[in-house]
């Protein structure tokens, strides 16, 4: 690995996207952040679009600077948020812009669905996910309950990582990760369940070729080369649903460990060699999506800093003009477990004031209101780790190994004081890192598809040696433990 090879990735959100060059040589990586733009959504006749050829638009810029740059890119990855599809017609035109996951025709479609076709349990039963309203299964119902003229006349429905990768390469395929979002994928037979399909009146064919992470989708076309001035650049299917590309890139010496995807929302979860689908992962609604090299991502999603944020903006204008750490700092001066929530009640999914709904679940459960931005945050800190606490206990249950570490991924990695109370109230050492977590497992499944690399350990060993892990150990756990018995009393 003397020689430097580069490598592109395209990094999208539902917010915002970038496009990155990566170069890998000696056993290390370096990144560079090539482009930024925004990915907006677009409200239009009471419905909610994505604009596929804004960011098919982006990936060209992207790809003409690396071209100007003078740089010879070995591939190309791209991956996005999950359970979003685009309509292809016959003769090769897209069927309008694809419908985005917040559309409003999905409110109702999951309980009419479940209540007149399927049934939850045998849906779980099948597909190991858990119940969303926007999942790709409940948005195919809600179209083809509307009549959706793009539905009825689409000859390929590709998912939105593998449209783009269409519209660079002219191939269609299905990527495994990301068709694992959908909850129409049999995560034993690793296919797309046909009687699932059929209760929307779909077959298998609609789809393109199921294909694993690592997999060589095409070249790029000639048009494409023409407009970037490449030459024909392979693009590989990396694991196109971001989560699945932040998972791969987890620093982890050896299987037995759990992580903490952690930003705006958290994932917790395990990497296991087959779904776990049962009873208690039913009831706890703990979903099994697609990993690399035919892991399972079994995990749970948990509130995360969302309830931070949400309050940052209501606060006056010279709180939100304070640095993050320097608000947090002194929310460390608050009383510990003076107020505790559960993240995951419901109450916080969507209130019109963050602080009140936190202010009022205090008041409801007897315990000390929250006033002074200090005093919330510091509520929201001590109950977020309480939370993590919670779920790890039952990762713990859940996993046919002994957990020994726990990686937190993505950009809370970065927020120190969550980190120490999670390895505080967990009672695990807790490695923190990387930040680009996303990027950085597209980047790695390209170089496994260049035969960089060999295998999943491989990878991680790279990004072991290429970045440095803050590590964070258990402290107070008697505290720790008091607040557990508490936060427990308050969510039963």
């Amino acid at each position: 690995m003397e020689n430097k090879k580069y490598f592109f990735a395209v990094d999208l959100g539902a917010t915002s996207g970038r496009t990155i060059i990566a170069s890998i040589s000696d056993g290390r990586f370096e990144l560079e952040e090539v482009t930024r733009f925004p990915n907006n959504l677009i409200e239009q006749g009471g419905h909610y679009y994505w604009d596929i050829y804004a960011l098919y638009f982006e990936i060209i810029r992207g790809l003409r600077e690396v071209a100007r740059r003078g740089l010879e890119i070995t591939s190309i990855g791209i991956d996005t948020w999950g359970v979003d599809f685009v309509f292809i017609a016959e003769d090769g035109a897209i069927l309008r812009n694809p419908r985005a996951y917040r559309d409003p025709i999905t409110f109702d479609a999951m309980d009419d669905y479940l209540k007149h076709v399927i049934s939850k349990r045998e849906v779980y039963d099948i597909t190991g996910i858990q119940f969303l309203n926007f999942n790709s299964i409940f948005q195919l119902y809600a179209m083809k309950r509307e009549g959706n003229s793009a539905m009825k006349n689409a000859q390929k429905i590709l998912f939105v990582p593998d449209a783009l990768s269409w519209m660079l390469t002219g191939n269609e395929v299905c990527e495994y990760t990301i068709a694992s979002t959908s909850q129409l994928l049999d995560p034993r037979t690793k296919l797309l369940d046909e009687r699932l399909l059929a209760s929307l009146g779909l077959t298998r064919s609609k789809f393109g070729k199921m294909v694993n992470p690592g997999t060589v989708i095409g070249v790029l076309t000639d048009e494409v080369q023409r407009l970037t001035g490449l030459g024909p650049v392979p693009v590989i299917a990396v694991a196109g649903h971001d989560t699945g590309s932040a998972v791969a890139a987890v620093p982890a010496k050896d299987e037995k460990f759990a992580y903490l995807s952690s930003g705006t929302w958290s994932l917790m979860g395990i990497e296991t060699k087959d779904a776990i689908i049962n009873d208690l992962s039913y009831e706890r609604n703990f979903t099994n999506e697609g990993g690399i090299e035919g892991t399972t991502r079994f995990l749970k999603n948990i509130c995360g800093m969302w309830l931070y944020e949400r309050c940052r903006l209501e606060w006056p204008e010279e709180v939100r003009k304070l640095s993050h750490p320097e608000l947090q700092g002194s929310a460390m001066q608050v009383e510990a477990f003076r107020s505790i929530i559960n993240p995951d009640d419901p109450t916080f999914a969507a209130p019109s004031s963050m602080v009140g709904a936190i202010q009022e679940y205090c008041r409801k459960t007897h315990q000390a209101v929250p006033e002074t931005p200090a005093e919330i945050c510091r509520c929201i800190f001590d109950s977020l780790a309480l939370r993590y606490r919670q779920v790890f206990t039952w990762m713990q249950e859940f996993a046919p190994f002994k957990l020994e570490v726990l990686h937190i991924i993505g950009g809370g990695s970065l927020n120190k004081y969550l980190n120490q109370f999670t390895a505080n109230s967990t009672g695990a050492t807790v490695l923190a890192g990387p930040q680009e977590c996303t990027a950085i497992g597209n980047i790695m499944l390209q170089a496994k598809a260049a035969r960089l690399v060999n295998n999943i350990w491989e990878m991680r060993q790279i990004i072991a040696n290429s970045i440095e892990l803050v590590r964070y150990e258990p402290q107070d756990k008697a505290a720790w433990d008091m607040a557990y018995e508490k936060f427990l009393r308050l969510c039963s």
